[in-house]
């Protein structure tokens, strides 16, 4: 019989926001992976850390931060890794910061692990982490949310973000200029707020002209843009 593959939501950042779900899974897991910068720890397994195993064996997947499509070999090499235990009969508990289903890393480990069975526990996502550290609404009442990812095109982004609805914008990083203009031409650079690390000690909350004025260009950053039930 083979191991169990499960997705592992560690929230935005604070322990504390993990689910007991996820920390009962994790104490008991043989095995668990994560991913990593490159060139740094992993965010994930430090959220996690009270919660792993003594003597569980680790993975850490590196996950180069850059633009474009995801560095797919590096999901095929750490597939094959975590294929190797559960086919031996060994649980892994993949590590995914926030939820693993939203814009998560586990994704697509997720699509080339299916042939094992799977266990996916939901996490505190960004979005509402962020929502939360800005103290305002993601919605009210009839209104709806787009989630949109910075890399977008301009017009795309522009069509998207100029029916007046709730929006929030993923993966600001380096974008945040860009987008700072966009929100300005289509008439929302006012209703829009900055939150970069949402739960973390490093946690911030800018108005968008004073986070462009900073120079602001964290990965873990994101806009939210009032929609009109405000």
């Amino acid at each position: 019989m083979s191991g169990r593959l499960y997705g592992i939501g560690v929230g935005p950042g604070d322990p504390e926001l993990m689910t007991l779900k996820a920390a009962r899974i994790l104490a008991a897991a043989p095995v668990v992976a994560y991913p990593a910068a490159n060139d740094g720890p992993s965010l994930a397994r430090a959220i996690a850390a009270a919660h792993i195993a003594p003597g569980a064996a680790e993975i850490a997947f590196r996950v180069p931060m850059r633009a474009g499509a995801p560095p797919l070999e590096v999901y095929d090499g750490a597939a094959a890794e975590i294929a190797a235990h559960l086919r031996a009969g060994r649980d892994v508990a993949v590590l995914c910061e926030g939820d693993p289903l939203f814009y998560g890393s586990f994704i697509y480990l997720h699509e080339r692990l299916a042939a094992f069975p799977a266990t996916i526990v939901p996490g505190v996502s960004a979005l509402g982490a962020c929502a939360a550290a800005a103290g305002r609404p993601l919605v009210m009442r009839e209104g709806s949310l787009s989630v949109v990812p910075a890399t977008l095109e301009d017009a795309v982004l522009a069509d998207r973000l100029s029916h007046g609805e709730a929006a929030a914008i993923m993966k600001v990083g380096r974008h945040l200029p860009r987008i700072a203009r966009l929100l300005e031409r289509i008439g929302r650079a006012g209703d829009a707020v900055y939150v970069a690390h949402a739960s973390r000690p490093d946690e911030q909350v800018l108005a968008l002209d004073a986070a462009v004025a900073a120079g602001c260009t964290s990965y873990f950053a994101m806009v939210l843009v009032d929609g009109g039930g405000r």
